[in-house]
């Protein structure tokens, strides 16, 4: 396994996140560890800093 990590904005989607990443909030809490996520990026997640799937409902494009 490799240690980089890749991160790939989607065609209209969410950022990709791939390699081994952990995620924190401000104060330091870990919200997330693993080799991939998905980071929202259009504003319109109930879970951000995660991809919930809004850019979907929504009709988001990252244009």
């Amino acid at each position: 396994m490799s240690d980089n990590v890749t991160i790939t904005p989607l065609p209209d989607g969410p950022l990709e996140v791939s390699g081994p990443t952990t995620v924190q909030d401000p104060d330091g809490t870990v919200l997330k560890e693993g080799d991939k996520t998905y980071l929202c990026r259009c504003g319109f997640s109930a879970n951000k800093p995660f991809c919930d799937g809004s850019h979907k409902r929504n009709n988001w494009t990252s244009g």
